[in-house]
Parts: structure tokens; C-alpha cells; sequence
């Protein structure tokens, strides 16, 4: 059987399990082979039934003395109960609501239970355990030593999984190995089929781990591979060198109301050199909400038009667009060379000395594209395809700035120069603090830059995590500032979806990513309504409070944000997905409802939204958690000192998918629980940098090069 063959054309499993499958995104054989466990039960201790402790997990093998199930109305289920006798004694095992188990077990049967042992008013038992006929030729799969447990869905559990892949494993022609043997020596890995069987079936611990290590390493490889080859690429492309005429910079640095902190000078410098190079830059500055990343891009964008060029300017929503615009014209008042606006709802051209106008879209890509505009922001929309337009076109663009969208191929740059043969500089920023380990293994084919400072004079934001008894004085604290006439945010709940492991509802299953996104959106949005009613009905009646999420119209957003930077609303509702990062030095108060939701590093940026102005900043995160674990990583947020030390706790703790987002960045399970293992990293980029150096197309590897262009397609590399 070859491995891309459809399940669907399979007989027996196509009428039995096909819907199931799909479900899981299951389509051909290859597709279950690579459906990995999430983790392992040991079922190693086979025990006498006379032996056995409660709350131990072990096996009992005996023969079935009796089975009986009965119905409990009350209830509305089946209960089937069994005993189970081996020569020390005798042990029950209840199953509710699973009827077809009182059809499998027969009277005499050999069978072999695994489970834990439970107490019970009429003495112990297994409740659920795994079961298996035992007496036949092939090993237990179910009932001994190391037991998988795999992505469920309805209708289709880790038993049938087991089944199908013990089944297919056997049938299915070896697959071919895209690893180089010589690497796989290198690293310590094994085959992959024997990897394959490893995973599934492993006989010991180790077995399982060094399988998982395999995987790991290859998509680890790969990804180094896909970043190294896009490096190699990019230095073989030519872009516009920015030279800088130091007496006009420096003037432009002195203009500024502030001086720039050490970090923020050592970034713009680096930036500075990659940009006059021929060779495109790819670069990553990375720092703290409010550390002045901004600035840094637009002095790199005003270097870039005294060369007569132009740069596109990028932001992830409308709102975070027009604040750009708007603190570069402010900022550089004088600037003369055209700064442009161009999002869904807006077009807006400013030529310096509050020279400022609404425009047409079509008006400034005019602009834009005959060169008379030298900086346009706007949002990643710039550039997508449309029905009727091809998108921006600029005229002489040098430089590519994009907020929080790590990497911008050598394809999408080209978008906006109509396939000329010059690619962009590109400098991509990010609020969130990546450690080093996750920068290393996704965006290695970037160069880093880090501002670890913030400005001077900057107050620290005092956070306090709030109990569900101190609630009430929170409230209070929060009027007594209202009234001194600040402002406040207020976060509400994360609505996540399922981890990966944890058994989903068919229907749930069933909806794509894109689905299940704006379930979870709908989700976000009735949370942030009900907060607002409470607020705004309960315990703020008296004062003016507005809602914000995703689902409004851009227009209305835009006049809500406008009136609370405008001081004419007091709290601002907002679900956590909406971007709420603008300058508004009046709100002194972060409100997060359900802080425990959200990962260290996402709170961390929700806290810097804040503590913009002179006056003092408070963050209060609230939660009804009653575990100690979630008030321990509470009050971690108000110990750290940056945002970078929270991201290296936090990828301790929840993992790297807090960090990236698992959906976006498209990462193999394996791989995001590998990202902590810098070890396994600097080896994966290693043996990548070894083979890139000796045949960088991978001609004389076309296997390898086969499957890196299957994995780019699978990962968002751009």
C-alpha cells in the first residue's frame, strides 16, 4: 500500500471510519502515520488482583467471571460491569455508557485491564479501564507497556487510532528518508520507519523519546533549511543603498523632544548599516510596548527618503495605523518629502508643517506610485491582491517596515515594486519578546536587533493581582481615578480553543482553523458585552463607558478610539483580540478580567499600554483561579523586570504557542514542544548550515528538496 493513497478508497475503513478521520484532517495513509501521540499511558506493571492499590495505574490479567449491564434511568445510561479473577482474587471494572463492552466480554475469556483503581461504595474498582482480549499471537496494544493516546474526536477514540495504525503500518511501503543518512548519524537519529514504529508502539520510555527527537529534529531542520535558503536568496537580490549624510541626521536627532536611550541607538545604527548596503536587509527589532521601536523605523524611513526613496510602512490593524501616521507627522513636523495613509476606511496626505488632508485611496497610490509620497502606512492590506487592483505599487521603494509580521518573502516585496528587479530592506517589530532560543529555531534568517531599555523618565507601572474578595476595593480604587480624571482599560477573558490532546466534539472538530477562529471571535464578543452591561449597569452607572471588539466596523472603531483619546470616555471595554495599543497618556489603569487566561508575555504587553504620561500607572489582574500555580505566574508578572525575562517563564510554562500562536505560525505540534530544547536547535541549524554550504539548491539532494518545499507550503513563511 502506498503511503499517499486516499483512505477514502480503502474499503472497510472508508465505510467505517472515513467521516471520523476527516474530522481529524485525516485524508490519506500518510496522514495517520503522522498522527502522533500526545502522551503515553504505562500499563508496564502487570499486578495481582490481590495486590492492587487504589489510585496506582497497573494491569491485571485474568479471565472474565461474569458481565453484566443494567440501566440506570435516573441517569439516562448504561452501566456495564465486569469481574475479572486471576489466582490471587478478583477485581470489578465499571464502563458507563459504553453498551457494546457488555457485548465483547463473554464469560471465560482471557482478557487484560488496564487502569487505575478506584474507591467505590461497594469496594474498589477500575472505572473505564482499557481492556483487551488476551490469548492471540500479536503483542497486547491496548493493555501493555507503553500505550498511546492520540487526538480524539467523536465516534473515533485511541483505541480505533491504535487499531488502524497498527494495521497500516504493517501494509504501507516503506517510506523514503528526506534526512540525509550522514546527518542522521550526526544528530543520533533513527530511520524513519523505525521511527515511525517507535512512536506508535514504543517498547520502552527511551524508545519513545528518541522517535519524538526524530521529528522534532526534522521539522527543526527543515524550518532552518527554508530560513537559511530565503538568507541565500535574499543576498543574491540587489536593493537601493540608503546613504546617510551624518550633519542632516544628526540635525534631525537633535530635533527630536527627547534623546534616544543606548538600545534604541544601537538598533537605528545596525539598521543604518544594513541600509546602505546593496544586499536587502532582513531584519527583526524587537522590544517592549512603549520602548520606541516606532521611532527607530520612521528615522530609518526619513534616511531612506533623503535618498529619494520611499518606504511602505505596515500595521497589523487600522487603528495601529493611523497612530503611526500620526506620531511620525507630529514627530517630524518638518519633514517635507509626503507621508500617506491608506487603509479600508482611509486615505489621508500630510506634506509636513500640519500641511494634512483627506484624500482618495486612489489619490495616494497615485502619489505613491509616481514617487511624490516617500512614506505610506498603512495596513498589510497595502499589498494584498484585489479584484480590481494589483495593490500598491511604489515608485522607489527601499525599505519595507511591518508591525508583528516576522517575515516578508523576497515575493511579497517585489508586489510593491511590479517585479522590478529590486528588493526592499524589510525591518519587521515586534512587541512581543521572543526568547533567543524561539528566535533562533523561526526566525533565524533574520538579524536581530533588541531595545531592552525604556525611555527616560518612564514611571514603572505598579500591578497588583486581585482576588475575587478584594474585588469590590478594586472597583473602588478605580473610581477614586476616574475621578482625578484618568482612564481606564479593560481586558476581557480569553476564550481558548481545546489544546491539541484533549478529546473535541465531532462538530468542533469537524470546522477548519478559519472557523473555529471566529467561533472563538463570537465567543470574545459576547464576553466583552456581557463585561460592558455589568460595568457600565452595576458597578460604574454613573460614569461613561464604551465597548470595542473585533466585529465592528472600522469607521466605528475609529470614532471610539478618537473619543477616548480625546478623554470623552472614562473605560474603554475591549476583547483581547482587538489592538488597543495607541498613545493615550491618560489611562492610567489596565483592567484584565480572568488574567489567568492569558500567557505572561501576552499580559506583559497588555501592561505597557499604559504608564504613556506623567502621571502614575497601575495594572490590576483579576481572577477567580483558586490554584496556586495560576496566582504564582500572576505575581511573576509584577516581579519581572522586562518583557523578555516573562517570555522565557512563559515559554517554560505554557510553551512557544503562546508566544507565536500555534494556528498562525502553522508549526508541527512536535516542533512547538521542541522549541524550548535550544541543544536540539543549534544542532538542527548545524547540520542545516553543513548542507546549504556544500549544495545550496539541494540538487544533490532532491529527496530533501522535495520535502522542503512540502514543508514551506505547510509552515507561513510569508
Amino acid at each position: 500500500m502506498k503511503a499517499d493513497a486516499l483512505i477514502s478508497e480503502i474499503g472497510g475503513v472508508r465505510e467505517k471510519f472515513g467521516r471520523h478521520l476527516i474530522r481529524l484532517n485525516i485524508k490519506t495513509v500518510r496522514d495517520l502515520l503522522f498522527h502522533f501521540p500526545f502522551r503515553y499511558d504505562d500499563f508496564s506493571r502487570v499486578v495481582p488482583a490481590a495486590e492492587l492499590k487504589i489510585g496506582e495505574v497497573a494491569t491485571v490479567s485474568g479471565i472474565v467471571k461474569r458481565v453484566r449491564s443494567t440501566r440506570s434511568w435516573k441517569r439516562r445510561m448504561t452501566i456495564t460491569e465486569a469481574v475479572i479473577a486471576d489466582a490471587s482474587g478478583g477485581v470489578r471494572a465499571v464502563w458507563f455508557n459504553q453498551p457494546f463492552v457488555g457485548k465483547i466480554l463473554k464469560p471465560g475469556q482471557p482478557i487484560n485491564l488496564s487502569g487505575k483503581l478506584i474507591p467505590g461504595k461497594n469496594g474498589a474498582y477500575f472505572s473505564a479501564p482499557a481492556y483487551e482480549i488476551a490469548g492471540g499471537k500479536e503483542r497486547a496494544k491496548h493493555t501493555a507497556g507503553l500505550v498511546p493516546i492520540y487526538p480524539e474526536t467523536r465516534g473515533l477514540t485511541s483505541r480505533g487510532i491504535r487499531y488502524l495504525i497498527s494495521a497500516f503500518l504493517s501494509r504501507t511501503e516503506k517510506l523514503p528518508d528526506a534526512i540525509p543518512e550522514n546527518v542522521r548519524r550526526n544528530a543520533g537519529l533513527p530511520e524513519i520507519n523505525e521511527a515511525l514504529r517507535q512512536i506508535h508502539f514504543p517498547k520502552t520510555p527511551a524508545e519513545a523519546e528518541e522517535a519524538k527527537k526524530r521529528f522534532a529534529f526534522e521539522d527543526l531542520f527543515m524550518m532552518q533549511l527554508a530560513g537559511l535558503s530565503e538568507k541565500l536568496k535574499l543576498s543574491r537580490c540587489r536593493a537601493y543603498p540608503v546613504e546617510i549624510a551624518a550633519a542632516a541626521f544628526k540635525a534631525r536627532l537633535d530635533a527630536l523632544p527627547f534623546e534616544l536611550t543606548a538600545s534604541q541607538k544601537k538598533s537605528l545604527a545596525e539598521i543604518l548599516n544594513d541600509l546602505a548596503k546593496e544586499r536587502p536587509m532582513n531584519r527583526l527589532l524587537e522590544g517592549d510596548v512603549g520602548s520606541g521601536k516606532t521611532v527607530v523605523a520612521a528615522l530609518a524611513a526619513l534616511a531612506a527618503a533623503d535618498n529619494g526613496f520611499q518606504t511602505a510602512f505596515m500595521a497589523p490593524t487600522e487603528i495601529l495605523a493611523r497612530q503611526h501616521f500620526k506620531t511620525l507627522t507630529k514627530m517630524f513636523p518638518h519633514f517635507e518629502g509626503g507621508v500617506g495613509l491608506l487603509t479600508g476606511s482611509e486615505a489621508r496626505i500630510c506634506y509636513g508643517h500640519d500641511l494634512e488632508s483627506e484624500s482618495t485611496k486612489a489619490a495616494v497610490r497615485k502619489e505613491a506610485q509616481n514617487g511624490h509620497l516617500k512614506i505610506i502606512i498603512g495596513t498589510h492590506s497595502l499589498i494584498a491582491e484585489r479584484k480590481k487592483s494589483a495593490g500598491l505599487e511604489l515608485a522607489k521603494p527601499a525599505l519595507v517596515v511591518v508591525d508583528e509580521q516576522h517575515r516578508f518573502g523576497v515575493n511579497q516585496r517585489q508586489a510593491l515594486v511590479n517585479g522590478k528587479e529590486i528588493v526592499p530592506h524589510f525591518l519587521s517589530m515586534s512587541a512581543t519578546p521572543i526568547p533567543r532560543t524561539l528566535a533562533l529555531a523561526v526566525f533565524g534568517d533574520l538579524d536581530l536587533s533588541i531595545i531592552d531599555e525604556l525611555p527616560k523618565g518612564r514611571k514603572k507601572i505598579l500591578t497588583k493581582v486581585v482576588a475575587p474578595e478584594n474585588r469590590g476595593k478594586a472597583y473602588g480604587f478605580i473610581r477614586e481615578q476616574i475621578k482625578k480624571g484618568r482612564q481606564a482599560f479593560v481586558i476581557c477573558p480569553r476564550i481558548e480553543q481545546a489544546e491539541n490532546g484533549q478529546r473535541q466534539t465531532a462538530e468542533n472538530a469537524a470546522k477548519s482553523p478559519a472557523v473555529r477562529r471566529r467561533s472563538t471571535a463570537n465567543l470574545e464578543i459576547k464576553s466583552v458585552k456581557e463585561e460592558y452591561d455589568k460595568l457600565s449597569k452595576k458597578v460604574f452607572p454613573d460614569l461613561k463607558i464604551a465597548m470595542l471588539h473585533g466585529k465592528m466596523r472600522a469607521k466605528e472603531k475609529a470614532e471610539i478610539m478618537k473619543k477616548f483619546g480625546e478623554g470623552k470616555t472614562d473605560i474603554l471595554v475591549s476583547t483581547s483580540v482587538v489592538e488597543v495599543g495607541v498613545d493615550i497618556p491618560n489611562a492610567t489603569i489596565m483592567m484584565i478580567e480572568s488574567a489567568d487566561r492569558f500567557g505572561l508575555a501576552g499580559l506583559h504587553q497588555f501592561r505597557g499600554r499604559v504608564g504613556r504620561g506623567e502621571h502614575q500607572s497601575f495594572c490590576l489582574l483579576f481572577t477567580d483561579s483558586a490554584f496556586e500555580t495560576a496566582k504564582k505566574r500572576l505575581e511573576a508578572v509584577s516581579a519581572a523586570k522586562n518583557g523578555l525575562e516573562l517570555a522565557e517563564k512563559d515559554l517554560a510554562i505554557r510553551g512557544p504557542g503562546e508566544l507565536l500562536g500555534k494556528e498562525q505560525s502553522g508549526l508541527p505540534d512536535l516542533m512547538m514542544r521542541s522549541l524550548k530544547n535550544a541543544a536540539l536547535i543549534k544542532e538542527a541549524r548545524r547540520e542545516a548550515e553543513k548542507i546549504i554550504a556544500k549544495d545550496s539548491s539541494l540538487k544533490q539532494h532532491p529527496l530533501l528538496q522535495e520535502q522542503l518545499l512540502k514543508f514551506k507550503e505547510k509552515i507561513h513563511l510569508e
